[in-house]
């Protein structure tokens, strides 16, 4: 009887390790695929150079950017996510620069974008009359991703590559976003 009895308790603790076992490996693995789901925004601005020439799949679509940080450039500001799965990619770089070299960019970018926005998300754009997806304020100072309408967002190309009845469920868009009484710009890409 009582080897019987050691042999029940026994095959209960086993059973009881095992199942603990089972239930705490799948509580890390869950929680080491759920981290992974999220992908890194990097922010270091010592990355810049390395995201635009080597991180970023599209390089005609960082053409607009400069090659690397200006000298005279201050409040520097990056935002990069490469996607992961299903998830888009962006990346951002937003600074300050001079007055007059703000008022050349803008004069040179008006005259090269394809679609003028003011203030706003791409959710804003997109939903407007031949609208296109743009950008969110990855870069801004707050939690809000919604451009103030201080900025002039200026679409340099949209590309959809959406099917039919799907229309930009898939595509690509860059440009720059630029606050002349803030002497800032900020050059963006989005890829979805």
């Amino acid at each position: 009887m009582k080897r019987s009895h050691l042999v029940k308790v026994a095959m209960i603790v086993l059973l009881s390790l095992g199942s603990l076992g089972i239930v705490g490996g799948s509580f890390f693995l869950r929680k080491a695929f759920s981290s992974a789901s999220e992908p890194e925004i990097i922010t270091d601005t010592t990355r810049y150079t390395e995201i635009r020439n080597q991180l970023w799949s599209n390089n005609n679509q960082l053409k607009h950017f400069p090659n690397q940080i200006p000298t005279d450039a201050k409040g520097v500001r990056i935002a990069y996510s490469p996607g992961f799965l299903q998830e888009g990619s962006f990346f951002q770089i937003r600074l300050k620069e001079p007055s007059e070299k703000i008022q050349k960019l803008l004069s040179q970018y008006r005259n090269h974008a394809k679609h003028k926005y003011r203030g706003g998300n791409t959710n804003d754009h997109i939903n407007q009359p031949n609208g296109v997806p743009t950008t969110f304020f990855y870069t801004s100072d707050s939690h809000t991703e919604t451009f103030p309408d201080s900025y002039e967002i200026l679409v340099l190309d949209a590309t959809d590559k959406g099917r039919p009845g799907f229309k930009w469920n898939h595509g690509d868009s860059y440009g720059v976003a630029i606050n002349s009484s803030a002497s800032e710009i900020i050059y963006w890409a989005e890829q979805w």
